[in-house]
């Protein structure tokens, strides 16, 4: 008589089937592949660290563009060229503040997956100084209401 039991083994896959028999392309369908088809699983604190970056990204790329929009839609005692200059700026920083996010964590998970060192963020100083200059058209804009 034989034992019919199983013995928990290595990680298997939703199906079942141990990872070891299933071909790489099979394991991870995750996106974006040019992110995860390199290098080997970083440590989960890791990833959830890059996840919540990105995340702080996104809030602050809405931010941004809801500032603009009030900046925009809310008469002020602004010049209104310079008011709609700044809003439009912020709208800007906005959306470039969505693609730091993104890229950000893509470059970073790849960097973690590859026990390399991380990369520096490409786009904050383009969006510390759009910052400064929409602050400046606005001060701008109260100086010569």
């Amino acid at each position: 008589m034989t034992d019919q039991r199983t013995t928990p083994s290595a990680a298997t896959t939703d199906d079942g089937d141990p990872l070891d028999a299933v071909p790489a392309v099979r394991r991870d369908r995750r996106f974006p592949r040019w992110v995860y088809d390199h290098g080997h699983e970083p440590d989960p604190r890791f990833t959830l660290a890059n996840e919540r970056t990105f995340l702080a990204w996104a809030r602050t790329s809405l931010a941004l563009s809801a500032a603009g929009v009030a900046l925009h839609a809310i008469d002020l005692p602004v010049t209104p060229g310079l008011r709609s200059a700044s809003a439009l700026l912020l709208v800007v920083l906005g959306l470039l503040a969505a693609v730091q996010g993104w890229t950000g964590w893509a470059m970073t998970e790849r960097r973690l997956r590859q026990s390399r060192p991380l990369p520096a963020a490409l786009l904050t100083p383009v969006l510390a100084a759009g910052l400064v200059v929409a602050g400046l058209l606005l001060l701008v804009g109260l100086l010569l209401w």
